[in-house]
């Protein structure tokens, strides 16, 4: 006789297996791994000490944006607004700082005022180059000293590109000694701006919009920028006769993305390493960049606009190298940060100037 209950419980067993079977191995898989929650995406701002867009030092922070878009597929936005669209370029600073923006991007010596030590970030009277630079940044300590000078304002410092050597800037009348220096109103930030105080000139700050006006004006007898590339952009050969080298106060000046520590750690790890691995792109991509165009541009001076380049006699080198070492003293004397980063720097260059005394300065005299 057949169990009637049993043969029920038997079929209904079946039939839940042909069920599963029917709906394949999705059926079988819990209803969370079915379901993705989707991912955040941020959208920041960038705030910049350069016109929008100006070659080389403001493409370098819309390149920068672009990368981290495409890398991160869309989960990290950033904007890039030049100088004097949300806060002109000297406050670039304060704005990554108090979190007006999440970005920053321009040079570090613009915040002497407010940390004497950042100067060292950016360039040294007769310093490193750009290679020197970045190895001091990435592989000498560099880095980790910039980030602890940063840490109180919760910034968080990377290397943001390099122009390498520049020239020594558009004058208005013939530098033929020292004395030539006294009384001259120059735009020149930074250490170099230092240096010229103290044989007799005066420094002025200005961002690069207020260049040209400026010195076509008679408010400025000369100014340093960054070299043909820039310069020429610019037009300062319409408003100065003479164009001097060497570029004694930035022989490898370094630029500088800023990120807003809270912003930064609110991040997920894989959009950090994006940061960070897209600065360094932009990094290096920016002194391949200026390579190139400043040798064409340089051509275009010289040929098309018949301007005077020359170099600093000798004598002018000698006596400004004299000065920046005092600056450079007096500096690390009144500052402890100042004197402890310096300290860092001046033995790397030490270290590097002779390595390169036998490689490249060998190669570059027999070339």
């Amino acid at each position: 006789m057949i169990n009637m209950k049993k043969c029920l419980s038997v079929l209904v067993l079946l039939m839940g297996s042909l069920t599963l079977s029917a709906c394949g191995d999705d059926a079988a898989k819990p209803q969370s791994d079915s379901v993705q929650a989707p991912q955040q995406t941020f959208k920041w701002k960038l705030v910049t000490a350069w016109p929008k867009n100006f070659p080389g030092l403001g493409r370098a922070p819309e390149t920068f944006a672009k990368n981290v878009e495409r890398m991160s597929n869309g989960r990290l936005q950033i904007k890039v607004y030049g100088a004097g669209e949300i806060v002109p370029g000297f406050e670039v600073f304060d704005a990554v700082s108090q979190g007006t923006a999440e970005m920053g991007h321009a040079a570090a010596y613009y915040w002497k005022g407010k940390v004497p030590a950042a100067q060292l970030f950016t360039a040294i009277p007769f310093g490193m180059n750009a290679t020197e630079m970045n190895g001091w940044f990435h592989y000498g300590g560099g880095m980790e000293l910039w980030r602890e000078v940063y840490k109180p304002f919760g910034i968080i410092p990377f290397a943001g590109g390099n122009t390498g050597v520049q020239l020594a800037g558009w004058f208005k009348k013939e530098i033929n000694s020292i004395d030539d220096l006294k009384g001259l109103k120059m735009r020149i930030p930074g250490l170099g701006g230092e240096v010229l105080a103290k044989l007799g000139g005066v420094p002025v700050a200005l961002t690069g919009g207020e260049l040209f006006t400026s010195l076509q004006s008679g408010a400025i007898d000369a100014t340093e920028w960054v070299g043909p590339y820039n310069d020429l952009a610019f037009g300062l050969y319409k408003a100065a006769d003479y164009y001097y080298y060497t570029g004694w106060h930035e022989p490898g000046p370094a630029l500088e993305f800023t990120v807003n520590e809270k912003a930064f750690n609110s991040l997920p790890d894989d959009l950090q390493a994006i940061i960070e691995i897209a600065t360094r792109a932009v990094n290096q991509d920016m002194l391949d960049e200026y390579t190139a165009k400043n040798n064409e541009a340089m051509q275009s001076l010289l040929k098309k606009h018949n301007v005077d380049m020359r170099p600093f006699p000798d004598s002018v080198v000698a006596e400004l190298k004299k000065a920046s070492l005092a600056v450079m003293q007096e500096q690390a004397a009144a500052d402890p940060m100042f004197a402890k980063v310096y300290k860092s720097y001046a033995e790397f260059q030490k270290g590097v100037t002779e390595y390169h005394r036998i490689s490249e300065w060998e190669y570059y005299k027999n070339r």
